[in-house]
């Protein structure tokens, strides 16, 4: 039977819509995630002696945020707020007496939690983690049962190590570092000095072999948390010192994870959002980063401890060299990920993040007003606009109780990016109407128990030897 030119000119049209629609997919999703970088650390940030060429042409062709914000000024509860787009105050994973997680920690994030890994997953995408995870070290509370298909690196902090001479009882009894394979401990003590390269392998690894699936890719990086190591071929090398060694191969990391996208022909599908986790850790002197003109930095909610050096970058949507001033913050990422993978946000609990799109459309949009600053489970700061109100205060990171204030500090950030002049006495009504944001805030919910004060206790005395990894 011969067909008509029209029925076949119809099969053309509907095989032509069909490899369309094959082919229609939802965009992969990359978070880099440093560890302790101070917001002027990198050179598009402003530092002068660290050279990240990467990362300034990440920026170049990207966008640039001058006012992105964790959800912490610590490792556990900020890596909460990125993963769950919550204010780790409401997952339990906020705590004024025990900030972080341990190696003699009992818990971690609740499993009734949903992480953005779960939420991309139930929309068919591939799911990897490579590095630092610190959100619970028990089999219960890894990556592996948080929605991630595949895990490779250390379960919390490379300073959780056994350590005689330190002042800590408990760091005697720590085991050796663990790293990690999905569910299992595959070496003890692993050199410190090639993980930056080990977790960047598996990275590229991971999206070569899930390019033709979306996929979200999740890369915490161990440094610059101290102790610091860098590979031979970094180490010596920058003129910042070993500090400068380690962020310059983080940067290095940086580029061939850009390179394999591009290498891939993925770069038009991929968005990447480079970040840290909370300021430098200052305390630590030259081994520790800079916050560039922001005042203080890890441990703290002053804007060195909460303002986080932040490029996102996608080609063909997000337009090349732009700089935004608008407010972002770290629990955003999973709203902007559920838009972008069209997930419903489900309404049996609040997330405080928003999308991002309208930001990566247009530098000027607005998508929030407000910021709040916690410090474990305490509110300590509130911003509204270019307003910040401070009720407390903590400058070191260890060592001292908190300072509160009354009446509370004021300080106009665009004016005031270093947090010097307070005038909070010329404007009364602007610290009544963030006294009143905050009181609204901490009125609208009761926070659950703590998770981070589970730990054993006869571990944390020092009695009894840590037991095997699991």
């Amino acid at each position: 039977m011969t067909k008509s030119p029209m029925l076949i000119a119809l099969c053309i049209l509907l095989l032509s819509s069909c490899q369309v629609q094959e082919n229609d997919r939802f965009p992969n999703i990359v978070v880099i995630f440093t560890d302790d970088l101070g917001y002027g650390d990198i050179g598009v940030f402003g530092h002068p002696t660290i050279a990240t060429p990467h990362l300034d042409r990440m920026a170049s062709e990207g966008l640039k945020f001058t006012q992105f914000y964790s959800g912490a000024s610590v490792c556990t509860p900020s890596r909460a707020a990125l993963l769950t787009g919550r204010l780790p105050i409401r997952s339990g994973m906020a705590s004024s007496q025990t900030r972080v997680l341990f190696p003699f920690s009992t818990s971690g994030l609740p499993a009734s939690e949903i992480t953005i890994a779960e939420m991309v997953k139930e929309r068919g995408y591939a799911t990897g983690i490579f590095g630092k995870w610190h959100l619970g070290h028990l089999p219960q509370f890894l990556p592996t049962a948080h929605g991630f298909d595949e895990y490779f690196g250390v379960p919390y902090s490379n300073d959780m190590r056994p350590t005689p001479e330190s002042r800590w009882v408990a760091a005697q009894n720590y085991p050796p570092l663990p790293l990690l394979e999905n569910d299992s401990l595959i070496e003890e003590s692993p050199d410190q000095r090639l993980l930056t390269k080990r977790y960047t392998e598996k990275a590229i690894d991971f999206m070569t072999r899930h390019s033709e699936k979306p996929f979200f890719l999740y890369v915490p990086h161990t440094f610059p948390h101290i102790p610091l190591y860098a590979s031979s071929d970094f180490e010596g090398k920058s003129a910042r010192g070993l500090y400068g060694d380690v962020v310059e191969e983080l940067d290095w990391s940086v580029g061939e994870i850009l390179q394999a996208i591009r290498d891939l022909k993925l770069e038009e599908e991929t968005l990447v959002i480079f970040t840290s986790d909370n300021g430098p850790w200052l305390v630590m002197n030259e081994e520790g980063g800079s916050a560039g003109l922001l005042r203080e930095g890890k441990g703290s909610t002053w804007e060195g401890g909460m303002r986080e050096p932040t490029i996102a970058w996608w080609p063909g949507t997000i337009a090349a060299g732009k700089v935004t001033q608008s407010l972002a913050t770290m629990m955003d990422i999973l709203p902007t990920a559920a838009e972008l993978c069209e997930w419903q946000i489900p309404e049996d609990r609040t997330f405080d993040g928003v999308s991002l799109l309208p930001i990566f459309n247009d530098t000027q949009a607005e998508v929030r007003e407000v910021v709040f600053y916690y410090l474990g489970a305490e509110l300590f700061a509130v911003r509204k606009g270019p307003w910040k109100l401070h009720f407390k205060t903590l400058t070191p990171y260890v060592g001292q109780q908190a300072e509160s204030h009354d009446p509370p500090l004021l300080y106009h950030l665009l004016h005031d990016p270093s947090e010097l002049q307070n005038i909070a006495e010329d404007h009364p009504d602007m610290v009544q109407n963030l006294r009143t944001v905050a009181q609204e805030h901490l009125n609208s919910f009761v926070p659950p128990p703590s998770e981070l004060e589970k730990i054993d206790t006869a571990l944390y005395n020092g009695s009894k030897s840590y037991p095997a990894f699991y």
